[in-house]
C-alpha cells in the first residue's frame, strides 16, 4: 500500500513540514484534522511551536517525514 503524504505549508520556507497520513483517514479527513489541530494551537496558546502541533498529530497517527526541499525561489 502506498504511503499518503500531506504537506503542511508555511509562509516561512524553513517551516514547511510533511507528514504521513494514517491509513484510516482519507485525504479530506486528514486535512480537516490537521487544520483543526493547528487552529486549536493558535487559539489556545499565543506562543506555540511545531513540537506542540507535531505531538498532537502524532497522537492521532500522523508521522513527520524528513524531507529535503530545494532552494527557496524568489
Amino acid at each position: 500500500m502506498k504511503e499518503k503524504l500531506m504537506v503542511l505549508p508555511s509562509t516561512h520556507f524553513e517551516q514547511i513540514r510533511v507528514v504521513s497520513i494514517p491509513n484510516d483517514l482519507d485525504a479530506s479527513e486528514a486535512f480537516r484534522y490537521a487544520t483543526g489541530i493547528i487552529a486549536q494551537a493558535e487559539e489556545s496558546e499565543g506562543d506555540y511551536s511545531w513540537d506542540d502541533i507535531a505531538e498532537a498529530l502524532e497522537a492521532r497517527g500522523f508521522i513527520q517525514v524528513d524531507v529535503v526541499l530545494g532552494p527557496e525561489l524568489d
